[in-house]
């Protein structure tokens, strides 16, 4: 547990270095940027300011979905080099009650030890034709985040699910799980 919670924070940490990384710079494009930071920032300029500010930073939203129990945010898929795609992001239970993702663990028979997880979740490629399911390892656990004791009413909770990368050509995929509705996400690619 210690471990996947470790992965999820280096995830988590990653995925706002690359949002963080891709902010600086001149855009070129007319202010976009600039109109951006601004308002993330109140409108106030930083030029002159020596000190890094520590205020909270928003991370960046690739798609939100919901349904009548759910609303799953994905921050970030984020291609390796080692030939994987990691997907993360907060699943938010909205139904007033205690809500317990069994379902997310997919129909597979070998994922049913996974519980309450990502398990079924999977990423399709339209344009290639293609679906790829969760990274599991020999014992039929899969690479992704398990919700060990369900999700209190209003609780959030990070989570990442590992797929095998699709090919650099790919940058749009759609990422399902259960009954949750399709979302459209882009990839971006890792260090």
């Amino acid at each position: 547990m210690k471990a996947r919670r470790a992965l999820t924070a280096g995830l988590l940490a990653t995925g706002l270095v690359l949002t963080m990384s891709g902010c600086g710079g001149e855009d070129g494009g007319g202010g976009k940027n600039r109109a951006s930071s601004e308002s993330t920032s109140g409108g106030k300029s930083d030029e002159g300011n020596k000190e890094q500010s520590h205020e909270p930073t928003e991370e960046k939203v690739l798609a939100e979905v919901s349904n009548s129990d759910a609303r799953l945010v994905i921050n970030s898929a984020v291609r390796d080099q080692g030939g994987f795609l990691t997907v993360s992001g907060t699943v938010t239970n909205i139904s007033g009650k205690f809500w317990n993702p069994s379902q997310w663990r997919g129909d597979e028979k070998e994922l049913n030890a996974n519980g309450a997880s990502m398990a079924g979740a999977a990423l399709v490629d339209k344009a290639g034709k293609k679906r790829y399911l969760i990274l599991r390892d020999t014992g039929g656990r899969c690479l992704c985040t398990q919700f060990t004791g369900g999700i209190k009413p209003n609780e959030a909770k990070p989570f990442f699910a590992q797929f095998p990368a699709p090919p650099q050509s790919t940058t749009d995929i759609t990422f399902q799980i259960a009954d949750m509705p399709p979302a459209d996400i882009q990839i971006t690619e890792g260090e």
